[in-house]
């Protein structure tokens, strides 16, 4: 009856091992293997647009100014701005996309104020504040399906999946990088929460239903 405990006591803890590092891997304490375009023949989609004229086209914009965003070590904190963009060491998830756009030449703020003051049937919006309106997820939603050019939600659509692309999920909104996984699903870079440890991901296949997939120009 001992030697039975035992052995079950034994399969108890390899499963509860199995069960956290399985957590580990998924929520990225655990480092994944990046892999590029390059390693699945896929072609890097460069823009025709170079929208503020830095001699960089959009999409590469995009996300070097993502990164360079990011390199700054933003914490995770939901909070409002007078100056409408955080002007702090804090944000959340709206601004990685709103820095990164602002340094590729678009203005989100002023853009997404313009779009709401002019289709507030759109806009699930009591009061519009321009300081606010661009870093709510639903209002971006609205604004990108409006204004920029609309991709599959299909993940496996390898080829359709860019760095720079926009993605928002129901209550979230990343940018996809220049990584992918074993599979070719992309990497995201986001700012989703305190606890987060890093910036650069391997979620997008379980993170949640996916609302919208959008890129900035042709």
């Amino acid at each position: 009856m001992k030697k039975f405990f035992r052995i079950l006591l034994i399969i108890m803890i390899v499963g509860l091992l199995i069960v956290m590092i399985r957590f580990l891997y998924v929520f990225n304490y655990i480092p994944h293997r990046k892999y590029t375009n390059e390693d699945f023949g896929i072609e890097i989609f460069v823009s025709s647009v170079d929208k503020d004229g830095d001699g960089l086209d959009d999409q590469s914009d995009m996300l070097q100014s993502v990164k360079e965003y990011l390199a700054t070590n933003p914490q995770y904190k939901s909070k409002y701005y007078g100056t409408g963009y955080p002007d702090d060491e804090y944000g959340v998830c709206t601004d990685v996309v709103a820095f990164g756009m602002l340094n590729a030449g678009y203005d989100l703020m002023v853009l997404v104020n313009e779009h709401v003051l002019a289709n507030r049937e759109l806009y699930d919006i009591e009061i519009v504040d321009i300081n606010i309106d661009f870093r709510r997820v639903q209002d971006l939603q609205v604004f990108f399906r409006n204004n920029f050019i609309s991709l599959t939600t299909d993940i496996y659509d390898l080829e359709s999946w860019q760095p720079g692309d926009i993605i928002i999920f129901k209550r979230h909104i990343a940018v996809i990088s220049e990584y992918r996984n074993k599979k070719g699903i992309p990497f995201i870079y986001h700012n989703a929460s305190p606890y987060q440890k890093n910036y650069l991901e391997d979620v997008l296949e379980h993170y949640g239903e996916i609302v919208g997939h959008y890129r900035l120009s042709e």
